[in-house]
């Protein structure tokens, strides 16, 4: 990870090296963080973070479904990311504001330790490869399950989750495959271990439902809100393994993986073994967005607040 310039920690702007919480803090020893991936695209508008409302908002559900109480308000952090990235010079970049559990007392009761707040930027590319927008990538299904609904909150996008995310990951890997895909306590399809999943069949696309403990994406929202526009049925509903392995097409969605196509599942390949018509389809909508800007549907906020003809360089220029 390269170092950039500023981290943004319980409201003022702190060197990277200096951005430092104490090795007792609460997270460290439980999990106890909640946090957001955003992205922020150098669309041909000049700089624009996409969802930013809705991560914010998400950040603060995820909060409240663990008792913790932001000391900001959400604009007030959705001011802070927008500094932060400016702070950095950067025109496209991967964003994470974090709120955790830090000083105060250990044991697994969070509650007396205090709550700080971070947001941190950097450049960051492919998540699942350079090649994977277009090419693809080779999945497996994983032997470690989802958590059981009435256990973790999985609508919670909170640190200690992704404990489960990171053997699904760790074991993917191994066996040489760039992603793994959990099933749920009942062995239907649920989602990747940082991906939501959809597959075509004859036209209709079919997603998991939320309540098979997934983390209801914004990535996927948005997918299923694009293929609705296109006159595409979408049913959420359960889906076997099988079901994979004979899709016409599957794809992965979410902020960094953003829409990348699965070529194969434990070495089946998955339709044609290339990109699929309807992802192709889905890709080109979402790259409109946050290529060329277009923002009709609200789901940009730009970083620049000088006029969008006004060009990013000259405008980082004039701040220098």
């Amino acid at each position: 990870m390269q170092k950039l310039a500023k981290i943004w920690m319980n409201g003022c702007l702190v060197d990277w090296d200096d951005a430092k919480i104490h090795i007792l803090s609460h997270v460290i020893h439980y999990g106890s963080s909640m946090f957001e991936g955003i992205r922020c695209y150098n669309t041909d508008k000049g700089p624009a973070i996409l969802f930013l409302k809705e991560h914010v908002r998400r950040l603060y559900d995820s909060a409240k479904i663990y008792r913790t109480d932001i000391p900001f308000t959400q604009l007030e952090l959705r001011e802070a990311i927008l500094e932060t990235v400016r702070a950095n010079r950067l025109t496209s970049c991967y964003i994470r504001p974090l709120v955790f559990r830090g000083e105060g007392a250990l044991g697994v009761n969070p509650l007396k330790s205090q709550v700080d707040v971070a947001i941190a930027v950097w450049e960051w590319g492919n998540y699942l490869g350079d090649s994977a927008w277009e090419n693809g990538v080779d999945v497996c299904v994983a032997s470690w399950r989802r958590i059981a609904p009435n256990t973790i909150p999985s609508g919670a996008k909170a640190g200690g989750n992704y404990l489960n995310s990171q053997l699904i990951k760790m074991e993917a890997l191994a066996d040489g495959y760039a992603e793994g895909i959990a099933l749920d306590m009942n062995g239907y399809v649920a989602e990747g271990s940082g991906e939501n999943i959809f597959l075509v069949r004859d036209g209709v696309i079919y997603t998991p439902m939320t309540a098979q403990s997934i983390l209801p994406g914004i990535t996927r929202r948005a997918v299923i809100e694009l293929a609705k526009e296109q006159g595409i049925e979408v049913k959420e509903t359960l889906i076997s393994r099988e079901s994979l392995y004979i899709a016409d097409e599957v794809f992965m969605t979410g902020t960094a993986a953003e829409i990348t196509p699965v070529r194969s599942i434990d070495r089946y390949k998955i339709g044609t073994g290339e990109r699929g018509d309807i992802t192709k389809l889905l890709q080109s909508k979402y790259y409109d967005i946050i290529k060329h800007g277009n923002n009709s549907r609200g789901w940009l906020t730009f970083v620049d607040p000088a006029p969008v003809s006004e060009p990013v360089a000259d405008y980082f220029a004039k701040e220098a």
